[in-house]
């Protein structure tokens, strides 16, 4: 197996990576622990290889019909062989569980737990690339993907997690439910029907009910909202590369949901780390494609 580093970032679409990190962050402190634990390290390396791993089997499940609709992708363009990307899709997703369990051994919580939730997260995105294409309920299970990396998180780190993580994980569901719905149609140019994008609502929903009683919210609910609209109207607008565009841009803006749920339970410090994950996700996007 041979690959150049370029081939590697594009499988991995690696641009995207600061949004698995705020998740992983949002998890932790919503479920009621300190994120500065060394431990959390052992975390982020799970998340992060889960989140390539499952981006590395998205490019070979899909191989054939990039080689149409994409011929540029790395397998299609002979760059690097469908075998090699299964393999390493498959042992980064080995790797997830393994590092998931050890991040829970290093904070005293069950190992056995953490392992479980990691390997269903595993096999959600396994599920999710085997079977996305004329799938009505795809972005259900990409935004069960997602939901899944809060509660790895929060279970790793915590034997008996707030509320809040449950709370967390359905909105960032519904997020992700909206988002999908549009990636869906990426290559159409156009969003069919526009009901389902009511659920990217779900967080500035939480977020006002929120703001109600902790006032520290507002700047990452202002950020989201404005963002939000931002990426609405590029998806009725309807130039061409709106809907890519706004794609990215609310993959984007799921660290801006983790902001919103770390200043919700936590302080602004923290806060703004999610801050600082979602500007880097917009720096990384303009050098290494993000779908």
């Amino acid at each position: 197996m041979s690959w150049s580093v370029s081939t590697a970032l594009k499988l991995g679409r690696v641009s995207n990576l600061p949004t698995v990190w705020s998740n992983t962050l949002a998890g932790v402190v919503l479920a009621g622990a300190s994120p500065f634990n060394w431990n959390i390290v052992s975390l982020t390396i799970a998340m992060t290889a889960a989140y390539i791993g499952g981006m590395f089997l998205n490019d070979a499940f899909d191989r054939k019909i990039d080689a149409k609709e994409r011929p540029e992708r790395p397998i299609p363009s002979g760059e690097v062989k469908a075998g090699d990307v299964y393999a390493a899709g498959f042992t980064l997703l080995g790797a997830a569980i393994m590092f998931s369990a050890l991040a829970a051994y290093g904070w005293g919580h069950s190992v056995l737990r953490s392992a479980l939730i990691a390997t269903a997260l595993c096999a959600a995105i396994v599920l999710y690339n085997a079977w996305h294409k004329n799938n009505p309920l795809s972005p259900v299970v990409m935004g069960a993907c997602r939901m899944l990396v809060y509660l790895c998180a929060g279970f790793t780190a915590m034997e008996s997690p707030s509320f809040m993580l449950y709370a967390g994980a359905i909105v960032l569901l519904a997020y992700l439910i909206g988002l999908t719905y549009v990636a869906k149609q990426e290559n159409l140019g156009t969003v069919k029907n526009m009901w389902p994008l009511v659920f990217l609502a779900a967080p500035a929903l939480f977020g006002i009910y929120a703001l109600i009683g902790d006032t520290q919210i507002l700047l990452a609910l202002v950020a989201f909202n404005i963002w939000i609209i931002y990426c609405l109207y590029l998806i009725q607008r309807k130039e061409s590369g709106d809907i890519p565009k706004a794609v990215v841009s609310m993959i984007a803006g799921i660290s801006l949901v983790d902001a919103i749920f770390i200043a919700s339970t936590s302080s602004l410090s923290i806060m703004a780390l999610a801050l600082i994950a979602f500007a880097f996700t917009l720096f990384l996007q303009r050098y290494i494609s993000g779908t």
